[in-house]
């Protein structure tokens, strides 16, 4: 499973000629994709204009959903961090955490296009989908 993370929906929606979004683009019919609560949420939340929010969400939900956020989710999170920052490493976003962290729990690969999450691959096991940045 692949989970799409927002900085590619948002790339995607755009028109924004990205690694990333390519590879969504062709991904979309052949591989299986999900998203988190929260990142459906954050993604819905950038979209104005009502109809393209409707059609956005249906396609979204089309996915396959997973609640992104638990005890056990929040801990492990909390814990990642704490980890990065004993390395010296800031993570910017504590939504990143979260997201990282579930991918890492359930053995998702992450499709993105943010900085915040390299650290989480190259020191607590995030698997990357292809074309992912993986330079921190």
């Amino acid at each position: 499973m692949v989970i799409v993370d927002t900085t590619v929906w948002v790339d995607y929606f755009r028109g924004t000629v990205t690694p990333q979004a390519d590879w969504l683009d062709a991904a979309l019919a052949r591989e299986r994709l999900g998203v988190t609560d929260l990142i459906l949420c954050e993604v819905l939340q950038g979209v104005r204009d009502r109809a393209l929010q409707r059609r956005t969400r249906k396609l979204l939900l089309a996915l396959e959903l997973h609640p992104g956020v638990g005890l056990q989710i929040a801990l492990a999170a909390a814990e990642h961090h704490r980890i990065l920052r004993s390395r010296g490493i800031t993570v910017r976003k504590t939504i990143a955490c979260l997201i990282a962290t579930f991918c890492i729990r359930h053995r998702h690969e992450l499709l993105h296009n943010d900085r915040d999450f390299a650290p989480f691959a190259r020191y607590l096991g995030l698997r990357l989908a292809p074309s992912c940045p993986v330079a921190d």
